[in-house]
């Protein structure tokens, strides 16, 4: 059945190719700006990922006028004003990120205040917040995870209240996505495992969102397919740059399809699991996807069981409820080999996450603004329930 109404705009320019991170100031001419303000971490400057960047930059006329490297595990209310004060100290006229979700999002929040001053949490918090563009925003993804290249989000750690904030506004969405292999090629098993598990969960969660549409769907699809194609080998084999391409483009176009449709009760677990016990993002919706499928059964199963086939598990003659227990179980199995490869924590527990903290999560992710999105509603006494099981 088709949604009564729905729209799809995705502004923001993507190119991908081997190598292009070191050559793409050509596609910087129709900015319209000359001076750039690089925002990374101490990790990829250490592997030497950077000084291309710069380089290529610069031989195209392009300044790159100060680098920040201070982006911390999380996203930090502190980092993203650092980084909107040092950028407007240097005479910036945009922004370029490189690396993955945290630095993506801190460089997003930044330039709310960077384009058009105030305070970040006072004046833009929510969504919809502005009334006029941002200063051009280019990124660079080194993880293949977050999609946040081409969203419409960017997520930032209070650290004093230990809560995960959302910002979300059609202007936040960057101008130029280059998307490079080679920039994820040094990215180790356990990041690529997690980074991965969060983009299936991005097009798992947006394809049985309440926002769905054709156009959200028909991408959600094609990047779950992909990820279970290629997810394994590139864990298996990190310098395969066909295989960290797929990656990719599957993060990237998870990414596309949950900034229209959104996300659900998995991520309003993860972000409360990463605010309270500080578990990486990735790692805690690898963990949790297939309990939050589990939660979702009843309202979901009829798409669950359409994703089956895309998971690569043969449904032929099943029920559509044997049918979709077919794709959680494709989920856990996958999230099972990353365990048995090394790079994926079994449950919560070997996570590192308090049992005594699970009911604290709960009530944080029944306050979690993605849960308006869950088709389920998402009560925190229910949602213990599927905690407690991935425990």
């Amino acid at each position: 059945m088709l949604p009564e109404f729905y729209q799809f705009h995705h502004p923001t320019k993507m190119i991908y190719g081997e190598g292009l991170a070191s050559d793409f100031s050509h596609e910087l001419e129709a900015l319209n700006v000359k001076k750039f303000f690089m925002v990374s971490d101490h990790v990829i400057n250490g592997l030497g990922l950077l000084d291309n960047i710069k380089e290529g930059m610069e031989e195209g006329g392009f300044t790159v006028t100060g680098i920040y490297l201070d982006v911390p595990q999380d996203a930090s209310i502190t980092a993203v004003e650092e980084i909107s004060k040092l950028a407007t100290g240097t005479g910036a006229e945009g922004l370029i990120a490189i690396g993955g979700g945290s630095v993506i999002d801190a460089t997003k929040a930044a330039n709310f205040t960077f384009s058009h001053g105030g305070d970040l949490i006072e004046d833009y918090s929510g969504a919809g917040t502005l009334t006029e563009p941002l200063k051009p925003l280019v990124v660079i993804p080194t993880t293949a995870g977050t999609g946040s290249e081409c969203t419409l989000v960017a997520i930032i750690y209070d650290v004093e209240n230990k809560v995960k904030l959302a910002f979300s506004d059609g202007y936040l969405l960057p101008r130029i996505a280059v998307l490079d292999p080679v920039m994820t090629q040094s990215l180790p098993p356990k990041l690529t495992a997690s980074t991965g598990m969060d983009a299936l969960t991005h097009a798992v969660e947006s394809y049985v969102g309440v926002d769905s549409s054709p156009h959200s769907e028909a991408l959600a699809v094609f990047a779950i397919e992909m990820i279970f194609n290629n997810i394994v080998k590139a864990i298996e084999n990190g310098d395969d740059l066909e295989t960290r391409g797929a990656m990719l483009i599957a993060s990237n176009i998870a990414g596309s399809s949950f900034s229209h449709s959104m996300v659900g009760c998995v991520h309003s677990m993860a972000h409360a699991t990463g605010g309270i016990a500080r578990v990486p993002h990735g790692v805690a919706n690898g963990i949790l996807l297939a309990h939050g499928m589990e939660y979702n059964f009843e309202e979901c199963k009829e798409k669950y069981a359409k994703l089956a086939y895309f998971m690569r598990e043969d449904v032929s003659g099943l029920s559509v409820d044997d049918a979709a227990r077919k794709a959680i179980q494709a989920v856990r199995n996958l999230h099972g080999k990353m365990h048995a490869l090394g790079a994926m924590p079994l449950n919560l527990r070997e996570a590192g996450v308090p049992e005594e903290s699970l009911k604290a999560i709960a009530e944080a992710a029944e306050e979690d603004g993605t849960t308006v999105y869950n088709l389920r509603e998402v009560l925190a006494e229910d949602i213990l329930v599927h905690l407690k099981n991935a425990y």
